[in-house]
């Protein structure tokens, strides 16, 4: 091979890096554009406390992935992420793995990195105060004591985002809250917390197809 041929060889594999580079990148930010929802389950890392019921938003998030025959595998954000489809529209699920009550240093990170509003941002989470077995839909408001909530507002600087609020209720009164919240749940428990996990689960779907009133009118009520 001549001199001349070698160096024009060269200049091609290097074009053809540079093109494959520059594919990828153009692919990255045309994924990263066309996110239009997160959903994020609230809970603690760890096997033990995979069963509490302040798990109930990762459990939600778990249900959606598996039904979307996604894998919550890649940690990015401070979180373990799968991205899928809601009502036909990309969408990423989020486990935070900071613990709780700091959920926003991964959320609000992840929000700004794929430039999605507040608005279209859906936090599925626990709720002391509402009756065990209910279900609430909501946007804006207070946080009722939830920190996990709470450090989501702060970091957005905003309260406008959804909430999908999943009621397990107050605990015994031989029971502190951090207990009952914290402690593995019997089967019992956890096969009461079920269906309303699921119905947790459809309402994120239902949020994104029809959008949040729709969805509000119709998980509001019981059932």
């Amino acid at each position: 091979m001549t001199r001349l041929n070698l160096m024009a060889a060269i200049k091609r594999l290097f074009g053809n890096f540079r093109s494959s580079r520059q594919f990828e990148k153009r692919s990255e930010s045309e994924s990263r554009s066309s996110i239009q929802w997160v959903a994020a389950g609230l809970g603690n890392p760890g096997e033990e406390y995979s069963r509490a019921r302040h798990n109930a938003g990762f459990m939600t998030i778990d249900r959606i992935a598996r039904a979307k025959g996604a894998g919550l595998s890649r940690r990015r954000f401070k979180g373990v992420t799968a991205e899928v489809t809601l009502a036909g529209q990309p969408a990423i699920l989020v486990k935070p793995q900071t613990f709780y009550n700091l959920s926003g240093e991964c959320i609000s990170d992840l929000l700004g990195y794929f430039k999605i509003a507040p608005e279209h941002l859906i936090v599925v989470h626990d709720e002391l105060d509402l009756e065990a077995g209910r279900l609430r839909i909501k946007q804006g408001g207070g946080d009722a004591g939830n920190r996990g909530v709470r450090s989501i507002a702060e970091l957005l600087a905003t309260t406008e985002f959804i909430r999908v609020r999943i009621g397990i209720g107050r605990p015994p009164e031989n029971e502190e809250n951090k207990d009952y919240l914290l402690r593995a749940m019997t089967a019992a428990e956890r096969e009461a917390l079920t269906p309303i996990l699921e119905r947790a689960a459809s309402a994120v779907e239902a949020i994104a197809e029809h959008g949040l009133e729709a969805a509000m009118n119709r998980y509001n009520q019981r059932g």
